[in-house]
């Protein structure tokens, strides 16, 4: 037989496309030709897949080779269409029955000794395999635990060509899963080692049980990054879809934990402030990786020292924040991430950063008014909380014999607190108040009373409040409401949204 074709799967960001691997023996000279939009790893699969086969005991086919990999028009890059183009090879030459391949999609790098190394990517890879209509899928060892999340999905593993040569040939069997269990995720920080602020931790309560954006502004030792890594910690595990979701994007960035199971816990990102755009948004040569912003997808993404970050960096959040999805053209293509993220930064309220109103503090207001200015007023009016925290006093850090509340405490309330919210929303396709439009929320039945908003559309009518930012505070006192066990909000609710969006809660 001339002509053989083997499916694989390419991915564009975190969506895969099935791929079909061509393989055409023709006479001629030998050589062999790659065509399909491959990038510089893939054309070199040439190498290492000729070397694959003839180390596994083959024969090497001395003729013309055509490999094609279809659809032509999609740019495919990686190293995880070697085994693929292997199997097709050897059944365009009559070593393998082309018929065992029917139906399943082959993914896996080659090494020259013929070993199947792991890839990333893996579990959007054949959750595309499994929409397309396959049902079976053969991955590498190291792999294949993360691929049975996939459901629907027959997954068997490989650890060498000629392991796959024999199954197909009937001479040996592909291995199952290892089944390996995950370990335990280490224990994460608790707010019960949060001492006093009590303003902060009910901004933390609120943030988590609506999905809201957070800034946390106050002087060295206040305790803000405290609170901020322990948000994390009182959100909910993620359901099934989101799970799906944040574990793809991990595979693809190779950062998936040792197990390669689901990711549950929510994902928490810190990165440092001298971060590029493309580490925090997304980018790179080619088709561009996903940043530091898709990685906290579904979970937290921390500025620490906000005001020392780049302006155009921070800038760059203000779109991803409100679509939750980041779009990335770069000149090898179109890549889109998901972005749905709790942004919280942190701030010192002055250069010198000593406790406000001592005489220590060498800043003038000009300079307090112009350090936090680097935070532009489109970023802040994004963020739905506003949190001012004062300077830790000695009451708080010693003498109290009044236990602290624990995150699982707190994590029972916001749990109540969603699922509330996920009640009231779920026809509408909306998780949290925070996904919800300004519309809904100024429209029957959830418009609230005049009385009750009175005070804000003084606000718009002043100009002291954004449209944004009255649509923002709408969703906070529905949160707030759900958290007292309200089935709406009142005055009190919306004056204390008020309060804490404006930063004067106290």
């Amino acid at each position: 037989m001339s002509y053989a074709k083997v499916c694989c799967v390419g991915l564009v960001g975190v969506a895969g496309h099935l791929v079909e691997v061509e393989v055409d023996i023709a006479p001629g000279l030998p050589g062999v030709t790659l065509t399909g939009l491959p990038d510089t790893a893939l054309n070199e699969a040439r190498d290492r897949v000729r070397a694959a086969i003839v180390n596994s005991g083959e024969e090497w086919p001395n003729r013309r080779l055509t490999i094609n990999l279809l659809p032509a028009t999609l740019p495919k890059r990686g190293s995880a269409f070697d085994l693929a183009i292997a199997a097709g090879i050897l059944a365009c030459a009559g070593g393998l029955p082309p018929v065992g391949l029917d139906g399943v999609a082959i993914l896996g790098e080659l090494g020259l000794d013929g070993t199947v190394r792991p890839i990333r990517g893996i579990l959007p890879m054949v959750t595309a395999a499994a929409h397309a209509g396959l049902t079976r899928a053969v991955v590498p060892l190291h792999n294949a635990d993360e691929a049975t999340v996939v459901p629907g999905m027959d997954v068997r593993a490989v650890d060498t060509l000629q392991r796959l040569i024999g199954f197909v040939r009937g001479t040996d069997t592909l291995l199952p899963p290892p089944g390996s269990p995950a370990p335990p995720p280490p224990p994460g920080p608790d707010l019960a080692d949060v001492a006093g602020q009590a303003v902060g931790r009910r901004a933390i309560e609120v943030a988590a049980a609506g999905g809201h954006h957070l800034a946390l502004i106050g002087p060295p030792g206040a305790g803000k990054t405290m609170l901020a890594e322990r948000l994390p910690s009182v959100l909910p595990e993620l359901d099934d879809e989101a799970a799906l979701e944040v574990t793809a994007v991990h595979s693809i960035a190779g950062t998936l934990p040792p197990g390669g199971r689901l990711i549950r816990r929510p994902p928490f990102q810190a990165p440092h402030h001298t971060a590029s755009m493309a580490s925090l948004v997304g980018g790179g040569s080619g088709l561009a990786r996903p940043g530091a912003l898709s990685l906290a997808h579904r979970g937290v993404l921390f500025l620490d020292e906000a005001p020392e970050f780049a302006a155009r960096v921070l800038d760059a959040l203000r779109q991803p924040l409100e679509s939750g999805r980041v779009t990335l053209n770069r000149i090898g293509g179109t890549t889109d991430y998901p972005t749905r993220v709790q942004l919280v930064i942190a701030a010192n309220p002055c250069p010198c950063a000593k406790p406000a109103g001592d005489a220590a503090c060498e800043c003038t207001p000009g300079a307090r008014r112009r350090y936090l200015g680097r935070l532009s007023g489109p970023l802040l009016d994004r963020l739905d909380l506003r949190v001012r925290l004062h300077p830790m006093r000695a009451a708080d850090l010693i003498g109290t014999d009044t236990p602290r509340e624990s995150s699982a405490t707190v994590a029972v309330r916001v749990a109540r607190a969603r699922a509330a919210a996920g009640a009231r929303w779920s026809a509408q396709g909306w998780r949290t108040n925070a996904e919800v439009p300004g519309a809904a929320l100024r429209s029957p039945p959830w418009q609230l009373p005049r009385q009750d908003v009175d005070r804000l559309q003084q606000a718009l009518d002043q100009g002291s409040l954004t449209a944004r930012g009255f649509d923002r505070t709408l969703r906070l006192a529905w949160t707030i409401a759900d958290l007292d066990g309200l089935d709406r909000p009142g005055s009190g609710e919306v004056a204390e949204a008020s309060r804490l969006r404006a930063g004067e809660h106290g």
